[in-house]
């Protein structure tokens, strides 16, 4: 079942290549969506994948991609799936 989700990720997570690195993923797990930073200093990811992969999809961005980042937290929300979608980018 197809499902999306908004990914809220905090920590020291620009500047690190944190949106590299979670658009190469979902690129390799077949995430659809955006990655894109805000003003407070987290990342905003919104992904759309089958269930079984979301899980998978939302463990790994809690992974640090890099010795000079650190992940503090990720949460979830459900969101609305937009079927048009068909690729990932970063914003």
């Amino acid at each position: 079942m197809l499902i999306a989700k908004k990914i809220i990720v905090r920590g020291h997570v620009q500047g690190v290549g944190f949106r590299y690195f979670t658009t190469t993923l979902a690129e390799d797990m077949g995430v659809v969506g955006a990655v894109w930073n805000k003003e407070d200093g987290s990342v905003h990811i919104e992904a759309q994948a089958e269930e079984s992969v979301m899980a998978d999809f939302v463990a790994k961005v809690g992974e640090s991609p890099s010795p000079y980042g650190r992940v503090d937290s990720v949460t979830t929300q459900d969101i609305a799936v937009h079927e048009d979608r068909n690729s990932f980018r970063e914003l």
